[in-house]
């Protein structure tokens, strides 16, 4: 298999991560997609991702497969173990709620403000819009507040144990570092579930 990925986007991440944490780094070819230089809109590459997304997992068959999540799918069935998304109806269903949450109400809202608002992001978003981008920082702010009081009472985002909800949140903490915001320095509980989660290591290189 071959993962195009772009090093330290929230998307690729989400999906390096998520095989760190598997222990399946070493079962795919990384293959790096500059997307600041624009690799990813080239011919070649939209023969793999027509709508130049990244990251792509290509199989060895050839099928491609984009969305991060949907790789993230693919690969919980080819790597069952350690489970990362839930092993009965209720767990699939907790995880996959938060994890959609945190991507819909908390990632895409920062990515609006950040794409809108910050100059190196003024070639790909044209035009750059002022409004949006004050939304997106509310709404993200707002979401931030959320997560903080949810984990005030509980130890992982969901189903009480380590998943992929927890590795989706804690990508998109820490990407809030391009707009110059550190949501665990402003929230207690965020701050202390973001150090566990550093601690556990499967944001290593």
């Amino acid at each position: 298999m071959k993962l195009y990925q772009s090093p330290k986007a929230p998307n690729p991440d989400r999906v390096v991560f998520f095989l760190r944490a598997k222990g399946k780094l070493d079962a795919v070819e990384l293959i790096d997609v500059s997307i600041m230089d624009q690799e990813h809109k080239t011919a070649e590459y939209r023969a793999l991702s027509p709508y130049a997304q990244v990251p792509t997992l290509v199989l060895d068959d050839g099928t491609a497969i984009t969305e991060s999540r949907a790789i993230c799918t693919y690969l919980e069935g080819v790597f069952p173990e350690p489970n990362l998304m839930g092993t009965d109806p209720k767990e699939k269903a907790l995880i996959e709620m938060w994890d959609r949450r945190i991507e819909l109400m908390f990632f895409i809202q920062f990515a609006g403000w950040f794409r809108n608002a910050h100059p190196m992001m003024a070639p790909l978003e044209v035009p750059q819009s002022p409004e949006a981008a004050a939304k997106g920082e509310k709404a993200a702010r707002t979401m931030a507040k959320r997560l903080d009081d949810h984990l005030a009472t509980h130890e992982f985002v969901a189903a009480d144990r380590f998943s992929i909800a927890d590795i989706t949140l804690y990508i998109g903490v820490g990407f809030c570092r391009v707009m110059q915001w550190q949501p665990q320095k402003e929230h207690e509980s965020l701050g202390r579930w973001y150090d566990a989660m550093t601690a556990r290591g499967f944001a290593k290189g």
